[in-house]
């Protein structure tokens, strides 16, 4: 009997979605996947892809269905959901849509540390993470319009790539905003921390403090 507990691999999930729609075998689940884009939001490769296959298989939640060969290529296998396995999808998927769950980003990550660079570096770096995202937003919205337009794909079936579109715009925005309150001396650096020089060339987080405070 499957276990309670949700699989972490997002990978998992998307095999089980797959296998809701019909059976079939693991390297049409890989072309599936790309044809569809699901390579943005969940991370795939073929040997991960055969890894949770076998899982799945183990914890009861697919079955395999039937062997099919083509000319001389190797046979494979076609998998099948057990009632297990789709009540398994259905409760993870319920899951995953009506309950926020803790992320971690690396640049949240970054964010816990920024005060060792100093303000003078950490403007240019987040400027050239601001840049970044705007390269990556206009490809993102290009990509998402060129589906809409030239595949015909109902948007019912790209609503993770708004999502994607959408976190990039706020990102931005929101790195922006940072940039302009260090600019603006709204946001302040503690004395206590001590820089080397900065990569900029410019002055340390240490020396910016010191010219603020009265002699």
């Amino acid at each position: 009997m499957a276990n309670k507990r949700h699989p972490a691999n997002l990978l998992a999930l998307a095999v089980l979605a797959l296998l809701a729609e019909r059976p079939t075998h693991p390297y049409e689940m890989d072309f599936l996947m790309r044809t569809r884009g699901l390579e943005q939001s969940i991370k795939l490769n073929r040997g991960s892809l055969y890894t949770v296959v076998e899982t799945l298989q183990r914890d009861g939640l697919i079955v395999p269905q039937e062997t099919q060969r083509e000319g001389r290529r190797p046979e494979r296998t076609i998998y099948a959901l057990t009632e297990a396995g789709r009540a398994k999808f259905a409760g993870w998927h319920r899951a995953l849509l009506s309950t926020p769950a803790a992320e971690y980003t690396q640049f949240a990550a970054a964010l816990c540390f920024i005060a060792h660079f100093s303000p003078t570096e950490t403007i240019a770096l987040l400027e050239q993470r601001a840049r970044a995202l705007d390269d990556e937003i206009e490809e993102r919205q290009f990509r998402l319009g060129s589906i809409m337009e030239r595949l015909s794909v109902p948007r019912l079936f790209l609503l993770e790539e708004e999502f994607a579109l959408s976190q990039r715009q706020a990102e931005a925005q929101w790195v922006r905003e940072i940039i302009q309150e260090i600019t603006d001396g709204r946001l302040v650096w503690p004395a206590y921390i001590v820089h080397d020089r900065d990569t900029t060339g410019g002055t340390t987080a240490t020396e910016e403090m010191k010219g603020d405070q009265p002699q």
